[in-house]
């Protein structure tokens, strides 16, 4: 692939106001309860769903630094089929993949249904702002074309 423009070089007040935005979406979700780990998975989650290779790997190794097991990583692209994750995760993963395929249903009555049978309104509201802040980095890599390389 050919380099592009890197944005946050190009505009770096953008990207600090990027940045100020994933401190208060990080800050929103630990006072939510959500344990940082799965905070990185549910990122990885949306990563993974906008194929942003970058972001895949960086929340990947962020999740394991933060005690999440190499076996929940594996499986989340799979998550529906596994027996890893709580029924609270799971409505937290089905609301991530909710907003990031916005395009896809508007965020369904059913999925935010769901999410509010198993998750307080502060953790909604966390796992939102996560998917937003996330998918604005995830869009921000791939557009720059960040290089992925081992």
């Amino acid at each position: 692939m050919k380099p592009r423009i890197n944005l946050g070089k190009a505009a770096p007040d953008h990207y600090k106001a990027v940045l100020a935005l994933e401190q208060l979406a990080s800050d929103g979700a630990a006072k939510a309860g959500i344990e940082k780990g799965f905070a990185h998975l549910l990122r990885l989650r949306a990563s993974q769903v906008n194929q942003c290779a970058f972001c895949v790997r960086m929340h990947t190794r962020d999740a394991l630094a933060s005690g999440e097991s190499s076996d929940r990583i594996a499986v989340l692209a799979a998550w529906r089929e596994s027996g890893y994750f709580s029924p609270k995760e799971r409505a937290a993963l089905a609301l991530m993949e909710s907003i990031t395929l916005v395009a896809d249903g508007q965020v369904p009555d059913a999925v935010h249904e769901e999410a509010a049978a198993s998750l307080s309104d502060a953790e909604i509201v966390a796992v939102e702002w996560l998917a937003i802040v996330i998918n604005a980095w995830n869009r921000i890599a791939i557009a720059s074309r960040y290089p992925v390389d081992p």
